[in-house]
């Protein structure tokens, strides 16, 4: 029962809890460190035009102190996502819990094929933890009969190290290379001449 909004699902505690309290893997989703500059820059541009619309008035000023405080608060919550997992075993990301007994399969989707993940290929009943400024995610197949959602993906910029702390392989390394003991056709074709 991994879908988020069963029992197993978004939590109303505030982080992951374990009996023994530890944790297998932690990473918060923060922004990218540059946000913090465009921050500035926001602060600067509006807190200047509010200074402008009051007439250069000793309160016109707060409006970089305003503009300074919502964009501190902007980027501090869309770098509040955690994803852990537990030493159970149980994947926390964001609010949702899933058990490491439904995960049937997993893989790395790297940044290259992220866009097709998340685009064409996407199912509808998916249940997605994105954040679009980190590149690469792991696509959880879940092997739960009663559950409609067929999978998750959850982004992450250590996906082999999260895979690896929920004990799963990751099925995008399983695909091999061609074999180098057998000679390609152009090999083939220029040693015939």
């Amino acid at each position: 029962m991994s879908d988020p909004s069963s029992a197993s699902g978004p939590s109303s505690s505030s982080g992951p809890s374990s009996p023994a309290g530890t944790v297998r893997f932690s990473e918060r989703l923060y922004v990218p460190w540059w946000w913090g500059l465009a921050a500035l820059v926001v602060t600067g541009v509006v807190g200047y035009e509010i200074s402008l619309s009051a007439h250069r008035s000793a309160w016109g000023y707060l409006g970089y102190v305003g503009t300074a405080v919502l964009c501190a608060l902007v980027l501090w919550s869309m770098s509040r996502t955690q994803v852990t997992v537990t030493a159970d075993g149980e994947l926390h990301a964001a609010k949702a819990r899933l058990p490491r007994a439904v995960i049937g399969r997993a893989a790395t989707i790297p940044a290259t094929a992220k866009s097709a993940a998340l685009g064409r290929q996407l199912d509808p009943a998916a249940f997605l933890v994105h954040r679009a400024w980190i590149k690469t995610m792991v696509l959880l197949v879940l092997d739960d009969p009663d559950d409609p959602t067929p999978y998750w993906l959850v982004s992450t910029r250590r996906p082999a190290e999260l895979l690896k702390a929920l004990g799963v392989p990751d099925a995008a390394e399983a695909v091999t290379a061609p074999d180098e003991g057998t000679a390609s056709d152009e090999d083939r074709r220029s040693g015939s001449d």
